[in-house]
């Protein structure tokens, strides 16, 4: 990528490829162009894999600091001996776009895998066009390293790949308990953390939760005193947003600080293409969003109980994508939507449930 030309790689390739027995499927998080502070783009690399050895993928970037200039393109590839090997197929979209700037979006980027840091690293040669020649590309992912399950009640060392990586006792993001690749902790049961990379973070980086079980009983811990509850001080400095009231042809509950669940905006079985009835709620929650440009929404998606816990966690994601692409052609500015999958780990009823395979906004500052 050149310094007037901005080649992103948002969400990142949906690729899946072998570097000996080990999957490189799943979401990496990074960076192209890294030490060209001038011209670098924060990225997102998603991989998945076709019947076969084939691989296919999405690739998200942004240009810089700038969250309203974005690409996302499809990619192809096959697995190699050192890694992965992808080459663009398409350019899904687009976002900024002006006369003066442009994505390097036809090449073949080869990944080498290192699995002791899940990591990825890669060279990108581009079909020669102005600028366009090469460009360097460095992904990491969040995965658990330490044991899955652990003694209740001990201290243990949880232990994860990534870099940057902050932890989270809830979804939203909002509880952080610990930062760094290591986190000791005593569990007295199952616990589920949501990890984040502050590394080239961007509005699609990945929330990763990882569930840490527990076995046996941890011994009965003596009871502390709790302080007294301190009274919550009033916000003085800005005004109360209003209420979002949706037209009535929206069958969706008003959006507050808490997640609203969209009942009518339902995808076909097992894929994230959204179904005719989703779009009257779509359609008069872009009219609201646009009659309030101060309002800013997370849209999250869930999935039922029912398959693969590692591909439910990419559809809910593609999902939440697909919510985000549907409000974005309707006239929402692409930088006040961010997008976050859950997978199957908050089930709303229990599996399997059809209302399980939701998708729900909420209010973010």
């Amino acid at each position: 990528m050149k310094r007037v030309f901005w080649v992103y790689m948002l969400p990142a390739l949906l690729l899946a490829g072998r570097a000996g027995a080990q999957s490189l499927t799943g979401v990496w998080q990074g960076v192209e162009d890294e030490f060209d502070k001038q011209r670098y783009c924060p990225s997102v690399l998603r991989v998945q894999q076709r019947a076969g050895t084939d691989l296919f993928g999405i690739l998200f970037q942004q240009a810089g600091n700038q969250r309203g200039v974005t690409v996302t393109f499809q990619m192809e590839g096959t697995p190699t001996p050192a890694g992965m090997r992808l080459q663009h197929a398409g350019k899904l979209t687009e976002t900024g776009q002006t006369r003066s700037r442009y994505w390097c979006g036809n090449g073949t980027i080869a990944f080498t895998y290192d699995a002791a840091q899940e990591k990825l690293t890669g060279h990108a040669e581009y079909d020669p066009y102005g600028s366009c020649d090469t460009g360097e590309f460095t992904f990491y992912r969040v995965r658990l390293k330490s044991a899955a399950t652990v003694p209740a009640g001990a201290l243990s060392t949880l232990r994860v790949t990534g870099r940057e990586v902050r932890w989270y006792a809830d979804a939203e993001c909002t509880q952080l308990v610990a930062t760094g690749n290591t986190y000791p902790v005593r569990l007295r049961k199952t616990t589920t953390f949501y990890l984040t990379q502050n590394f080239y973070p961007t509005a699609e980086s990945p929330v990763v939760p990882i569930t840490v079980r527990v076995s046996g009983t941890a011994p009965a811990a003596a009871p502390r005193p709790q302080p007294a509850p301190v009274p919550a001080r009033p916000d003085t400095l800005r005004p109360v947003p209003a209420p979002l009231q949706l037209p009535p042809a929206a069958v969706i509950p008003p959006v507050a600080a808490s997640p609203v669940v969209l009942p009518t905006v339902l995808f076909k079985l097992a894929t994230a293409e959204l179904l005719p009835a989703a779009r009257p709620a779509l359609n008069a929650l872009a009219t609201e969003l646009k009659a309030r440009p101060e309002l800013r929404l997370r849209v999250a998606g869930h999935t039922d109980r029912v398959g693969e816990s590692t591909k439910n966690q990419l559809l809910s994601e593609q999902r939440a994508e697909a919510v985000k692409a549907y409000l974005v052609q309707a006239g929402v500015a692409a930088e006040r939507l961010s997008t976050v999958g859950y997978g199957d780990t908050h089930p709303l009823y229990p599996a399997p449930d059809a209302r399980n395979r939701r998708v729900e906004v909420q209010q973010v500052p």
